[in-house]
């Protein structure tokens, strides 16, 4: 495929925290490649925003004006359609959309105008059998993410595409799937899981990756959980960092809500989320992003070719 492309690393329940080594793996954890792009600094509240070379670092409002934590519904919501949905339905809301942010992510996102305007777009995540089960009997909901992607047409990858090649587990390599790999098939190594990743997105205009462990290690895990979690995101990162063409694409990577970086609870928190924008493009991309609502209608501008001043200027920042 030619032409521009982006991959969106979501990662759920990430925020920008203290510089606290008891606290926030985010201070401790090894991470030499998310710190190489951050000109050798860890991902913490003090670290200022801008350009590192290769990487656009935004701390990005997550609380859109609404008093009280962010939550995911509501969050994701945003991200994926560029709505201010805490603001429009009156409240942070989560985990799993209510009928209102089930409404206005039905009503169009980011994935449902892409293909409509022909882009080629995909959820990039594997989902096993008993999940498509739970969701057919009513005993399981579509979070905002899935959401999307159905709603916009777009199939959910299964168990056969993981095998296949064709998607990733949640945990990108497959070691907490093994139920999925064929017979003698061994899981990824992080740096592998990270190279395909860059493949798949290949495939694509707009593909996206949903890491929810951060949010899980968050609420449940303990610190060293949760260091051992970012080293393994650190090191798909170098995979998948090793394998990107900055000229033909970005990577962005975000969150919807703070968490994981303050272990001393086991709630949200009020804290920015971290924006990278990685590619040769990324200045542009990233003009005026300040708040979780310019992260769909910036991909869409970027993707569709359409100038700042023909798409409409970014939503305003939430006061």
């Amino acid at each position: 495929m030619t032409g521009r492309r982006i991959l969106f690393i979501f990662l759920d329940g990430v925020g920008l925290g203290a510089d606290d080594a008891a606290n926030n793996p985010f201070a401790t954890a090894a991470m030499p490649n998310l710190s190489q792009l951050l000109g050798r600094q860890r991902p913490l509240a003090a670290t200022p925003g801008g350009d590192y070379g290769r990487a656009r670092f935004i701390a990005t409002d997550a609380g859109l004006g609404i008093a009280g934590p962010p939550q995911s519904a509501s969050g994701q919501a945003a991200i994926l359609t560029g709505r201010n949905v805490p603001q429009e339905i009156g409240a942070h809301w989560g985990p799993k959309p209510n009928a209102a942010v089930a409404a206005i992510v039905r009503e169009g996102s980011v994935f449902s105008r892409l293909t409509a305007a022909g882009k080629r777009a995909a959820l990039l995540n594997a989902y096993p059998q008993r999940y498509f089960d739970a969701i057919a009997s009513g005993r399981r909901s579509y979070s905002a993410i899935p959401l999307a992607v159905t709603a916009a047409g777009l199939p959910l990858f299964t168990a056969d595409d993981l095998d296949a090649g064709r998607a990733l587990s949640a945990d990108f390599t497959g070691a907490g799937w093994p139920e999925s790999r064929p017979e003698g098939q061994k899981p990824y190594t992080p740096t592998e899981a990270g190279a395909r990743l860059a493949a798949l997105a290949g495939e694509y205009d707009f593909a996206f990756f949903e890491y929810w462990l951060t949010d899980y290690v968050g609420h449940r895990g303990t610190l060293d959980e949760a260091r051992e979690l970012l080293a393994t995101f650190d090191a798909v990162l170098s995979g998948l960092l090793a394998a990107w063409d900055d000229a033909a694409g970005l990577i962005v990577i975000t969150s919807d809500h703070g968490n994981l970086e303050a272990l001393d609870h086991r709630h949200h928190t009020l804290n920015r989320v971290p924006t990278l924008v990685i590619g040769a493009e990324r200045a542009a991309f990233s003009a005026g992003l300040t708040n979780l609502t310019h992260l769909a209608p910036a991909s869409e501008r970027y993707l569709l070719g359409r100038s700042a001043a023909a798409a409409g200027s970014l939503p305003d920042t939430p006061a």
